[in-house]
């Protein structure tokens, strides 16, 4: 009670010097347009925003403003669609939170729509659409075995299905030439070697180009649906590639594609890799060169090849003062839908007229915050126990002194991702509510170079949540954070991790978030989608052997320390999740019960590995702050039911 009363007066006092108080449905909601996207001939403009049932779908306009028409009808929302070739239908996927996407195709002149993939617990992925063949796409689907992605062609027109390109068993990705030929695939073998594989045509063999050892590898190469390859250059006589194997960093390199030989390093940066969990390139339309690179250390940044691309791009990044994705652009490159990014500011969305240098704004998704005021995030290194430098995010709660605060340590998913110096709502929900917000790239953490990457190898659980608590207490010492008001908190492996955290250092946490966590390493690995075959063999290798040594999976495994945890804790599930399964997190949250621990469990059947629905974001997002409000001090706004959401209390 006396820690209750002491986290209620310093609430108090630091609310009356916080600026206004965002409602959620403005901070988390759908904006009014989001994900534009330009037409092939430039002339219409695809955007994602709610119809009349509130729910997001794909709506299409004239490029340069006019009445849009409804094109797709989903019940659950649309956030990943393409045009096709020629422009006259909208490709995109979707699922019910399983993963096992379909792809599907509206037709903008009947409205039509069609099941292109109508097979039953098949999963597709990496779309490949071309201007030159408008009626076919290509498409990875599990069909003939649900462990392996084929290649498949579809005819737009017949709806024809046909085997493109099969899968030996080891390949991640494929990678099309210019004339939409499947030439090259990234594999993973079960040694554990990555492979850049070619052949020259579509009826020659395959052979292995460039092999790369375990641990000289990025993750793009050993991650399901990832690929090394950024793709051809328009001669077809080599490709680009990103490679460590000559340097620390994933580099973008030029190689001969008979030999495999290096013809030229193309861009690499000394911190970042070119990439996550693919190459980060950008080629002129139409199979042209590449013409820039992009990296991400502390803060995002090209590396520009081409000196028009260069001037048109650092013209709109100092109109907007912000950093600038192309989204989408015309197939003679004259037209661009560009995205403006900064960490404290949802993204703007702008049109560029190469011609005139004319810059159009689209819609900005911040419109609805406008009056509110935002926190700045602050890139910083913070160094371990044992002196590894942790690239890492301060973001502080705006009109404080930035001292003293209730902390969320938010730590992400993976272990094997990272976080990025760009805009995270969530991030921002919590600043707003008066928390300081730190996020920490633990070693592990990828994007940043191999030793980076490999300096997790046997430290999940372990020196990854070492980091974690050196971060932490690196906050308290700075005087920025309250020692007695931190919060773990994360999702997936980030939630693995926040489990971790309360039972290794139980009086160090007032209160944790899990959100679609892993508490048990053996159950949650043996459970993979079967199409998982490269996630288990790299887990093997970098989390250790909990599939056969007990003791190991015992000692990491969250489930088998809760007597151990003292921490408040609210837990989140999918019911449809396939990789933090209903039934396991209902495990862990019997056994904190049977305990006596002090768990609100929360699961929404309707939705998979994270939260689709804005109604769920919505309503959970209140759980969280009203939670947080009562074990951290931090500010809320009163919780209240949402028209929609599917939360089941159990």
């Amino acid at each position: 009670m006396k820690h209750f009363v002491l986290v209620l007066a310093v609430a108090v006092s630091m609310q009356a010097e916080l600026p206004k108080l965002i409602p959620r449905e403005l901070l988390l909601g759908m904006p009014p347009k989001a994900l534009a996207k330009l037409a092939p001939d430039g002339k219409r403009l695809a955007y994602v925003a709610n119809d009349s049932n509130g729910v997001p779908n794909v709506w299409v306009q004239p490029a340069m403003g006019g009445e849009a028409t409804l094109i797709t009808h989903e019940r659950r929302p649309v956030w990943d669609y393409n045009w096709s070739g020629d422009g006259s239908q909208i490709l995109f996927t979707q699922d019910d939170g399983d993963e096992n996407a379909h792809v599907f195709a509206a037709d903008l002149a009947t409205g039509n729509i069609r099941d292109l993939t109508p097979f039953r617990g098949v999963r597709t992925q990496n779309v490949h659409v071309d201007a030159d063949h408008p009626d076919e796409l290509l498409v990875e689907m599990n069909l003939r075995d649900r462990k392996l992605f084929d290649v498949h062609r579809v005819n737009l027109e017949s709806g024809a299905v046909t085997l493109e390109a099969k899968n030996p068993g080891d390949v991640n990705s494929w990678t099309t030439d210019k004339d939409f030929v499947i030439r090259a695939a990234t594999a993973f073998v079960p040694d554990g070697r990555a492979i850049v594989r070619v052949r020259d045509s579509a009826t020659a063999p395959w052979r292995d180009l460039v092999v790369m050892p375990f641990e000289k590898t990025p993750i793009m190469g050993q991650l399901a649906g990832a690929s090394l390859i950024a793709g051809f250059a328009p001669d077809g006589k080599s490709l680009y590639i990103a490679s460590a194997l000559h340097s620390d960093t994933a580099r973008i390199e030029r190689i001969d594609a008979k030999s495999g030989a290096l013809l030229e390093v193309v861009a690499e940066h000394p911190k970042s890799d070119a990439g996550d969990t693919k190459p980060e390139v950008l080629f002129a339309p139409g199979g042209g060169p590449i013409q820039a690179v992009g990296f991400h250390y502390l803060t995002p940044e090209w590396r520009f090849l081409d000196p028009k691309m260069k001037e048109d791009m650092e013209r709109i990044a100092k109109e907007t003062g912000r950093f600038i994705w192309i989204t989408s652009r015309s197939a003679d490159d004259q037209r661009w839908v560009v995205e403006a990014e900064s960490p404290s500011a949802p993204t703007a969305t702008y049109s560029y007229d190469r011609a005139t240098k004319k810059l159009t704004l689209l819609f900005d998704e911040g419109e609805p915050l406008r009056g509110y005021t935002l926190a700045e995030v602050k890139p910083i290194v913070i160094k371990a126990r044992d002196g590894f430098e942790m690239v890492s995010y301060l973001t502080i709660p705006p009109g404080t002194s930035g001292k003293n605060l209730p902390l969320v340590l938010n730590i992400h998913g993976g272990p094997w991702a990272r976080d990025f110096h760009m805009y995270n709502w969530e991030v921002q929900f919590l600043a707003n509510r008066g928390y300081a917000v730190l996020q920490v790239n633990h070693r592990g953490s990828t994007g940043l170079g191999l030793a980076y990457y490999n300096a997790g190898n046997n430290q999940a659980g372990r020196g990854m949540v070492d980091d974690l608590f050196d971060a932490v207490q690196w906050a308290v010492k700075e005087g920025i954070a309250d020692p007695k008001r931190l919060v773990a908190y994360g999702g997936s492996m980030g939630g693995y991790h926040t489990l971790r955290a309360v039972s290794r250092q139980p009086e160090t946490f007032s209160c944790a978030v899990n959100l679609v966590g892993i508490a048990e390493l053996r159950t949650a690995i043996d459970a993979f989608p079967p199409f998982w075959v490269a996630a288990r063999e790299r887990w093997r290798r970098r989390i250790g052997p909990v599939m056969t040594d007990d003791a190991l999976n015992r000692e990491l495994s969250p489930l088998y320390a809760v007597d151990r945890i003292k921490t408040p804790m609210l837990v989140a599930a999918g019911a449809h999740d396939v990789r933090a399964r209903l039934e396991h997190i209902d495990r862990f949250v019997k056994a904190m019960r049977d305990a006596k621990r002090d768990v609100t469990y929360v699961v929404y059947p309707d939705e998979g590995h994270g939260f689709s629905r804005p109604e769920n974001n919505i309503d959970f997002y209140g759980r969280v702050e009203d939670f947080l409000a009562r074990c951290a001090g931090g500010r809320a706004e009163p919780w209240k039911k949402v028209e929609g959401a599917t939360a089941e209390l159990r």
